[in-house]
């Protein structure tokens, strides 16, 4: 995939998939260590032992729709070709984490990418799954927890035109001030 956002899609798409409800995003990026870490976080179904050690193999999967999975196994392939590489732990009944480390310097890394648009295209989704993003670029940090703009909102949908509008914004200005690009006021 061209660019890291895309796998992150995959993951975040799988959560639900496995009926997840809450989903834990965070992205580190640390210069200092040359290290780039995208870690999910679920409270789905889980995964046995067995489904676990599958998981990365593409001529598997889950799904019903098709006979291949490549989603995991493109992203181990993608963290593995940059000095770093891809963990899952599961349990049944107790949610997955998948955790993939890069070297963040490295010249074949894939860029971040559109994470803006990522996470807006997650929390579209259906059914409803609540998204709590940390990332953290050097002493900067920007979060966000769907659970508290859903408290704020009351019963108006995070799919209305004005919200998806805020969210939006609101995700990419927190993008670009954790990434060091926003620009100064004067």
């Amino acid at each position: 995939m061209r660019e890291l956002a895309l796998h992150i899609l995959d993951v975040l798409q799988n959560a639900r998939e496995a009926g997840a409800t809450r989903v834990e995003l965070t992205v580190e990026e640390d210069p200092t260590e040359d290290r780039l870490v995208i870690e999910v976080r679920d409270n789905g179904k889980g995964m046995d032992r067995q489904t676990v050690r599958k998981a990365l193999d593409p001529f598997f999967t889950t799904r019903k729709t098709r006979h291949v999975g490549l989603g995991l196994p493109l992203f181990a392939a993608a963290a593995q070709q940059c000095g770093g590489g891809l963990e899952i732990d599961s349990e049944p009944g107790r949610g997955t984490r998948i955790r993939a480390v890069f070297r963040l310097g490295h010249i074949d890394r894939a860029p971040l990418g559109n994470v803006a648009a990522t996470i807006l295209s997650f929390l579209l989704g259906e059914p409803a799954c609540d998204l709590v993003y940390t990332h953290r670029c050097a002493d900067r940090i920007f979060h966000l927890d769907t659970r508290e703009v859903r408290r704020e909102l009351g019963p108006v949908p995070l799919s209305h035109p004005a919200v998806r509008e805020w969210l939006e914004s609101y995700i990419e200005e927190g993008e670009q001030a954790v990434r060091g690009l926003a620009s100064e006021s004067p």
